[in-house]
Parts: C-alpha cells; structure tokens; sequence
C-alpha cells in the first residue's frame, strides 16, 4: 500500500506547490498595483514524472523576408540564453511568405513549415504569438485583427499600419480584453514600429509616467539623414545625395514617404500619442519633406553656424499639442546635429529628467528584428500592459506653432528688394532679425537669407505667399523653423 500511494502522494504535493507559487504570484502583482512585473505561469506545464516544466512559447511570423529572417536568426543565436531568462523554449513553427518556392537567406527553424496561406497561423492553436513583418495597411491589417480575435498576442513592426489604424487597434484590443484579469490579457506590442533599434517605445510606456513631456524632436528617418549627411559633410547636391542612398539601399524606388516626409510624419503621430494621449489624424500634422532643400542652404546653415535635419517635433502648450515635420536649422553644438548618416535620434524634453537623447540604428535587418524579438521576450516572460498605448487624454492638437524662421529667397536683382520685404513681415506680425548674403558667383543663382524673431507658422506662410507673388522673386520661397528659439 505504501509503494502505491507513493506517486499518488508526490503527484499531490507538485500540485499543492503550484498552486502555492500561482496564488503567491497573484497576490504579488495586485501587491504592486499597475507596475508590469506579474510572472504568471502561463507557459508552465506538468510532466508525466510530476515535475513543472515550461511550455514553449509558439510563434507564427507572418513576413519572411529582411525582418522575418533577422528575427529567426537572432531567436537561433540566442537560443539557450532566451531560455534561461524566460524559462520557455521560444519555438517557430509556420512562417507565412508571399512564395514559399523563393530561396530564403536564412535558416529556417527545426520543424517550421512554410506557407503562403496565413490562416495556417492564424487558425493554428497552438500559435500563442502572431509577428507581423510584412508592412502594408492591406492583408498586414487583417493579420493583425485575427490574431487578437482569435486570442493571439501580436508584435508588429508596421509603423504605417498603427498610424493608420491606431485607434481601431486600441478599441478592439479593450473589446477583446474587457472583463478579463490582467494576467489573462491579450498584448500587443510593437516597438520596431518607430526608429527600428532604438527602444522608444518601451521608454515612453515606462520612463515617463510621473514626468511631463514639454517637446519631442527626433530625426526619425534614416534615409533622409543619410542624404543631408551628405549635402553637408560632402557637399553632394540633393539629386547626387538621393542616387547614392538608392545605391546603397536606403531609399525605395519610389522614395516619395522618405524624402516627402511621410514616413516620419506616421512615426511622429505614434510618438505624440504616446507623449501626450492624442490620437492625431496623421494628414493634419504639418509636413514638408527635403526635396527644396539645396546645396546653398548648407553654405548658409555653416555660416550660421549649424547644420540642416529633417525633424519631426511636437510640443506641449498647455492643454494644446502641436507638431510637424519639417527641415529644420540645428545650432553645430546641439545635441542632435551631430548624428549622421542613416543613424536615428529621439530627444524627448521633460520637466523631471531635461532632455534625454536615444540614439541608435533605426532601420536595417538586425536592429528591427531586435526589437521584434525583445517584443517576443516581453510575452514569454509574462510582461502585461493593459494601454499600450498609453491613456488617452482630452488635449487638443493644434496645426500652429511658434518659431524662429530662416527663409531663402532667389531673386532677380532690383531696387526697392529689402524694403518691400520689411513692409511684407511688418504686415505680417514678423520681425527680421537678420538679413544674410553669400558672395554671388552666378547671377542666375542669387539669394539671400531673411531670419526671423519667433513668431507663429500662421503669419509664416503669409509672409512667403505675399513675397512670391513679386516680380523679383524666382521660384518658390524656402523657409524653414529653427529648432532652438534662442539659438542667437
């Protein structure tokens, strides 16, 4: 009789100690309140010798390309450390592409099948994390509503689809999540979306909640910091800097949502969110791309004594929020004018901490996998945020600013040039703080530079719609913010 109940007996008390360690678990994250440290044995599980083991965590990565191959070979390399930090196997088992019959550049996982159906994911059981890596706002967003139907979680790389569809995403995740304990939550996690390697996101969910955010300023897109990298550093024209990024790689065959601004301009959106609780219709932030820039306003950015970034920019005033993106003139000792090439920067102002700089790789095969694996990692180790988001607030969104100006105007030469553009800015509530003039070698090529005292965007575009409309003006008038109001 003893040596029968003795399996029975140790069968009993593995169960009693898991119980104890689940209850313990629960009491320890109400103990906490709303601080993500909850480690519920979500992946656990019980083996016929009666010991608790791990169950794997199962991915199905929708996207087997750049990101999808970087996210295999990481999650490889990794493999035994991933392990021992969350405690579960991290297991690939389908990877959806558009041509299973295309070579990949990668390893395919031990035991992965391939598909191009993704509903082979998405109707799997056995699929507990859905990664979306194939960009669009098409199929990519039906992924992404079926994975969290179906009780998936789900990390995306998908800047466009977020910002297009944020508030669609938060209402069905609270859907989805209504009236279940926290520990019971679907997640959705996404921090590749913004500047790839940088971990933006995870800061502004966790750095800032009992600080004030005053401004954000970033360059947040890398092709277009390669560009004006070269403008500046290499004296390239515009067209020379953008045939060298498409050489290169870094800007597409239509490199319109890079050098349009676009593509910062939905990174910004997700940002200012995230900042200040507004969800921002992406076409109402103020967007101007590079492509007016030229090689002149760089001999005048270095006389200055600066430099020219594509900046995206919000800022905090009051209960209002503005924001844009825009070329923008960076004194040389600012912090960010000295990150080149196709490297990201985040500078976040905040009452508590001043200014804080991320600086990293914000694109590319491995920094953006990285981030989609340490989404990965979140999940198996039982990280739970119930507004990834952050909470929405009642701050409104407002498309002026205020600003130090720099505008250049081409110009045929006549009398009477500075005094009309004087009465213009006098109308205008502008103030002229200086006018500047490089030597003119071609008369074909002559500008000069008018820098304004701050005044507001608004009264900006008067000034530049009543200067075109003079005959002595050639072209259209460049102007542009500068980034420190008291930078002079």
């Amino acid at each position: 009789i003893h040596h029968s109940l003795s399996p029975i007996m140790r069968l009993l008390s593995t169960l009693t100690a898991f119980a104890v360690k689940f209850e313990y678990s629960r009491a320890f994250s109400v103990q906490r309140g709303a601080v993500s440290v909850l480690r519920t044995p979500s992946f656990l599980q019980m083996s016929s010798d009666g010991e608790i083991t791990s169950k794997p965590l199962t991915l199905g990565i929708v996207g087997g390309g750049t990101v999808g191959g970087g996210i295999c070979e990481i999650l490889a390399r990794r493999e035994e450390f991933l392990k021992e930090l969350t405690g579960s196997e991290i297991k690939v088992k389908t990877i959806c592409v558009r041509d299973s019959s295309k070579p990949r550049d990668f390893d395919i996982p031990d035991g992965c099948e391939i598909t191009e159906d993704n509903k082979v994911i998405l109707d799997d059981d056995e699929v507990d994390v859905v990664v979306e890596v194939m960009g669009g706002t098409t199929i990519a967003k039906d992924v992404v509503f079926s994975a969290l139907t179906n009780g998936k979680h789900v990390v995306t790389a998908n800047k466009a689809l977020i910002a297009d569809c944020l508030g669609e995403i938060e209402s069905h995740l609270k859907g989805i999540n209504k009236g279940k304990a926290k520990e019971d939550t679907i997640q959705f996690k996404y921090e590749a979306a913004v500047c790839g390697g940088i971990p933006i996101i995870n800061s502004l969910q966790s750095d800032y909640p009992g600080d004030d955010i005053t401004q954000i300023a970033g360059i947040i897109n890398g092709c277009t910091n390669f560009m004006l990298t070269g403008m500046d550093r290499d004296g390239l024209t515009y067209e020379e800097s953008l045939a060298e990024a498409s050489k290169l790689g870094y800007a597409e065959a239509d490199p319109t949502l890079d050098v349009g601004g676009f593509d910062a301009r939905s990174k910004l959106k997700i940002l200012m969110r995230l900042a200040y609780g507004c969800d921002v219709d992406e076409k109402n932030i103020p967007c101007r791309g590079i492509t007016e820039l030229t090689s002149v306003d760089y001999d005048y950015a270095k006389k200055l004594g600066g430099t020219i970034k594509l900046l995206g920019v919000a800022e905090s005033r009051g209960d209002k929020i503005s924001g844009f993106v825009s070329p923008c003139y960076i004194a040389e000792n600012d912090s960010l004018a000295s990150v080149n090439d196709a490297t990201n920067a985040v500078e976040i102002s905040s009452s508590n901490l001043s200014r804080t700089t991320y600086i990293g790789q914000g694109a590319g095969r491995f920094p953006t996998a990285n981030s989609c694996v340490n989404d990965i990692v979140s999940v198996a180790k039982g990280d739970k945020s119930v507004s990834p988001f952050n909470p929405s607030s009642d701050r409104k969104f407002v498309q002026s600013y205020d600003s130090v100006f720099y505008l250049r105007l081409n110009y045929k030469d006549q009398l009477g040039i500075t005094r009309q553009c004087g009465e213009i800015c006098e109308r205008n509530g502008a103030s002229i703080h200086s006018i500047l003039q490089n030597p003119i070698s071609k008369m074909s090529e002559s500008a000069f530079v008018i820098i304004t005292e701050k005044m507001s965007n608004t009264n900006m575009k008067k000034v530049v719609a009543e200067l075109e409309d003079l005959d002595w003006v050639q072209g259209p008038v460049f102007y542009m913010p500068v980034l420190r109001p008291d930078w002079f």
